[in-house]
């Protein structure tokens, strides 16, 4: 879903490997379309690894670049080559005939396969593009999108320093996605769009990236890369002009690049941009020496305690150091529309680059030596200085250290500033915070943090002002002016979340709580305040006047969460005395609706009710989002989007949302899909797909909860597990697995009962209802989602016919210092780690299981060697079992070959485990006693859990990204 951030400092918008600074659009290549690509592309991709064990027969397929059997890895993709999951016909040009076997097929190694036609057809739907509505909000920028990207993007040589993934060639963060085209429509007064005017001169084949509006609107700034013997070339800047629709170059020189690794670009005013370039004085890459100057060494002779999590990526070496001062260095260069530049400061890492809201000062970030080896460079020693906007050094903020010492659990921060940043509603004003209790969550201490402030340039010996303590830890300011500021605070443990009503600009009103309440109670939940854009194109709080009405009101934007599912709401509420008035609500029968944002707010001071105007969002189970303004006092709504289905052979599914009882009386919801046409009387119980991630709480109330809502739209990706409607299944989509730690007991404490008690009621409630079979029941899920897989397959055998598990880890003594949300280590919490990890009880696994791992997985927690080494101990055991490797693909698959690859694999897996499956063992009584006594002894989306570091599936649902 489209999410519009508190804090929106600008109006960036990019598509790269790095995550966006104030909007969460859906990922790129959710709805995007590849045809098939020219073969002669493929000569150098390396095939899937594919290791598969049944009984006493083990295949491993290792497919290389030098391998004879070359074209025998492109069959799948060749014309006269079955493309239906199945074994294909006779072909020509190298691929296995229709006469061997499966798993003689299997054997040969025939690389990358398609999915069915129905499938394959779903997840090569043409994308639709992104919009992005101008400063003035008269405009709509159309980015168009390109379809999933081909292998050959995924295989370029990449270099992994600090965390971060460089394509060196280009001077980029590698994999980056990118826009192919710019159009810009007129928004007229009746909400129609005018004609599609194009952004001409831009290069063919044009790689479009960063696309940034001008504070005035009149302006598009943006970067292009272009290909160069089979590589992309380093960026340009370019701009457009809206008026016209011509796009140019940037500078005069077409040697000046752009240095995309943290900051590329930022508006200083209307006509003048701040560049990070690549040094022109820059010379060759460092090479690497042939003889090593000394042994790598690593010591705690000071016997600090220093626990990090298992992060990838990682400087080995002080030539990796080297490289990664290369290519992360950068030269700040002051450039004007007509071209005209100048150097300004010198060559740094810079991460960072934020102008003041008068545009008079900019806050600069750096990073520093000493590097290190066991955290990424977030923890690098950090500077923070202040410049003028034309580049001069004002005075430095703070030196931060480098930060290994960070502690595991949950709350703990670096110490010293952070968090620093602009006042959006005053010119020239910094404010940030400061720990009291050394970053530790574990230190008791009273405040926890402080906020402060201070003008870009202080008076001498001027300090800086106490703008507010928190008990709880700080998580952000929304300005409105001195008479209003809204200051949050929370705390993990306890799911505590507060907010504070401040006013900056007077020390007699004393600081009062607006809201005091559970994260985890969605139904307690108020909104957050709307936001209004400046003329300086920053975001405050909007405040609204009332005619005869000398009340302070804002608007609460809420998602409305009910026992029958989310309400989208709109208030208009009294900051003073807390008194609501709901202006607004989403349709509740049929239709989901949500506000996106708010659009009158081009004008200063207070909004006037009867200028009111949001845009809002609208859908069904079956009708795909579309956008409209609904503008006050008439509530005249006028719809301005009008998006194809993209997928009609899916517009009849059939989805509820369905509510069921764990048997410690714990309220589960689910989603059920069932296929087009399906009837339960006449069509009789289908195999089914059990899909979800589990998720922690503190309250079994809490947990008991509905969210979402039963109108959404189905939203499938393109590794959905809702692809399978298409080939008759009924999908359970995101059945609720809590696990909860009430009072002083940790969530993981449970963790196996809890999980099999979930998942035995889902499955009975789908049983009961008529629409599965029980012998059919096939568990999946990513990340997270994989590990739960594998200990259901391990503990609840019964449940399930096979399982699917991409992505994961199963052995948590490989995470020793933390995994999810679980803050205890290996040593404090032995029995837990060891009695939640699969791999421990590889023995009991009986039922067949696919594991799939991108090679290249840089998410902490699930490297590679997860799923090679829990194959290795499940065939040990005899296990039924099969291994795919993905080769270049990371912890989410986005190369088509990969995805369509993927895609085969699981419905094969479908086909030949769950749909036929008449396994005595489903039914056999000793195996069920076996399993429920395993479980006792062991006393996003779905659970609600927030997956650490990015350990979690991606549960974007398809939505039309609105960016800004």
């Amino acid at each position: 879903m489209i999410r519009f951030h508190k804090a929106v400092a600008s109006h960036r918008f990019s598509l790269s490997s790095s995550p966006l600074y104030h909007f969460s659009p859906p990922s790129p290549s959710s709805t995007s379309l590849l045809l098939p690509p020219n073969l002669s592309r493929f000569s150098t991709y390396r095939c899937a690894r594919v290791r598969r064990f049944s009984g006493n027969s083990l295949t491993t397929t290792v497919m290389s670049s030098r391998s004879a059997s070359r074209l025998r890895c492109l069959a799948s993709l060749a014309p006269g080559v079955g493309e239906d999951g199945g074994g294909g016909g006779s072909s020509s040009n190298g691929s296995v005939s229709a006469s061997a076997t499966e798993d003689d097929e299997l054997a040969l190694g025939t690389g990358y396969r398609l999915p069915p036609p129905e499938i394959r057809d779903i997840v090569d739907a043409p994308p639709v593009p992104a919009l992005s509505f101008s400063p003035h909000r008269d405009k709509i920028l159309f980015l168009k999108r390109r379809a999933l990207p081909p292998l050959a993007d995924l295989a370029r040589p990449e270099e992994k320093l600090a965390g971060v993934r460089i394509d060196g060639y280009c001077n980029t963060r590698s994999r980056m996605s990118f826009y192919t085209g710019l159009g810009i429509h007129l928004l007229l007064p009746d909400g129609t769009l005018s004609p599609e005017k194009e952004i001409t001169g831009i290069p063919d084949g044009g790689k479009i990236n960063f696309v940034t509006w001008s504070n005035d609107g009149k302006h598009l700034a943006f970067s292009i890369r272009v290909d160069e013997n089979g590589n992309s070339s380093k960026p340009i800047v370019w701009v457009a002009d809206v008026e016209s629709g011509e796009a140019r170059p940037l500078f005069k020189s077409q040697d000046i690049y752009l240095n995309a690794i943290f900051e590329s670009f930022v508006w200083i005013d209307n006509s003048t941009l701040l560049v990070s370039t690549i040094p022109s004085s820059r010379g060759d890459a460092p090479k690497k020496p042939l003889v090593p100057s000394g042994p790598k060494t690593l010591s705690n002779e000071s016997k600090n305690v220093v626990q990090v999590r298992t992060f990838q990526d990682l400087l080995k070496d002080e030539y990796d150091a080297d490289l990664f001062d290369y290519y992360a260095t950068s030269q700040l260069v002051l450039v004007s529309l007509d071209g005209t530049s100048k150097e300004v400061g010198p060559p740094a890492v810079y991460t960072s680059l934020d102008p003041s809201t008068d545009h008079k000062y900019l806050l600069i970030s750096s990073l520093h030596r000493p590097y290190s080896f066991i955290v990424p460079c977030g923890r690098f020693p950090k500077k923070v200085e202040v410049w003028t906007a034309d580049g001069k050094f004002v005075r430095q903020l703070c030196d931060l250290p480098l930060a290994e010492d960070i502690p595991i659990v949950s709350n703990s921060v670096r110490k010293g500033m952070r968090s620093i940043n602009w006042r959006s509603d005053k010119p020239s004003t910094l404010y940030w915070a400061e720990t009291q209790d050394g970053g530790d969550a574990k230190v008791e201490v009273s405040p926890r943090d402080i906020v402060y402030m201070q003008s870009a340039e202080p008076l001498a010996g001027e300090e800086p002002e106490v703008l507010h303590k928190l008990d709880l830890r700080y998580g952000g300011i929304s300005w409105c002016d001195d008479t209003l500021a809204l200051v949050y605070e929370s705390w993990y443990k306890t799911r505590r979340t507060r907010t504070w009503v401040i006013s900056p600009g007077s020390n007699d009103v004393s600081p009062r709580i607006l809201f005091d309440r559970s994260s985890e109670d969605v139904y307690s939940d108020p909104g957050s305040t709307m936001l209004r854009r400046t003329a300086a194109g920053t975001y405050v709080i909007a405040k609204l006047k009332k005619e005869n009405d000398e009340g302070t009101y804002v608007l609460l934007n809420g998602s409305g969460a009910t026992p029958q599912g989310n309400v989208p709401f709109l208030d208009l509420f009294d900051i003073t005395t807390g008194n609501k008035e709901r202006i607004w609500e989403s349709d509740k029968e049929k239709y989901f609706e949500t506000v996106v944002a708010l659009m009158s707010d081009q004008k200063e001071g207070d909004l006037k009710m009867e200028e009111l105007k949001i845009l809002t969002s609208k859908e069904s189970k079956t009708e795909n989002t579309q956008y409209s303004l609904q503008l006050w006092p008439d509530r005249k709504v006028q719809q301005i989007t009008n998006f194809p289905h993209p997928y009609p052979q899916l517009a009849s599914l059939q989805k509820e949302m369905i509510r069921y009882q764990r048997k410690d009386g714990v309220q589960l919801t689910a989603t059920l899909y069932l296929p087009p046409g399906y009837d339960p009387a006449k069509d009789g119980p289908l195999p089914c797909l059990f899909w979800s991630y589990p998720g922690e709480f503190k309250s079994k109330d809490a947990a008991s909860q509905v969210r979402g809502s039963p109108n959404e739209f189905a939203g499938i990706g393109s590794t959905s597990a809702l692809l399978w409607l298409a080939r008759r299944f009924a999908i359970l989509s995101g059945p609720t697995i809590p696990i909860i730690g009430e009072g002083d007991e940790e969530a993981n404490d449970r963790y196996v009962e809890q999980l099999v008690t979930s998942a035995e009621a889902a499955v009975e409630e789908v049983i009961r209802r008529g629409v599965a079979d029980r012998s059919k029941i096939a568990v999946g899920g990513h990340s997270y989602g994989a590990f739960m897989t594998a200990n259901l397959l391990a503990h609840a055998p019964h449940l399930f016919s096979c399982g699917i598990a991409r992505s994961g880890a199963y052995n948590r003594t490989l995470t020793p210092f933390g995994f999810q949300n679980e803050d205890r280590t290996l040593w404090e919490a032995t029995n837990v780690y060891v009695e939640m990890s699969p791999f421990m009880n590889a023995n009991k696994i009986k039922k067949p299981i696919l594991l799939i791992h991108g090679e290249e997985d840089n998410n902490p927690g699930t490297l590679t060697m997860q799923s090679d080494r829990f194959f290795n101990a499940l065939k040990g055991h005899g296990a039924l079992c099969r291994l795919v490797i993905l080769p270049h693909e990371s912890h989410g698959y986005s190369a088509r070959e990969s995805i369509m690859h993927v895609l085969w694999e699981t419905d094969r897996w479908l086909q030949k485990y769950c749909v036929p499956n008449t396994s005595e063992a489903d039914t056999n009584p000793d195996q069920t006693k076996e399993s429920s006594d395993s479980a006792e002894k062991v006393a996003t989306a779905t659970g609600g859990g927030t997956p650490e570091f990015g350990e979690h599936e991606d549960h974007s649902k398809l939505r039309r990204s609105l960016l800004w």
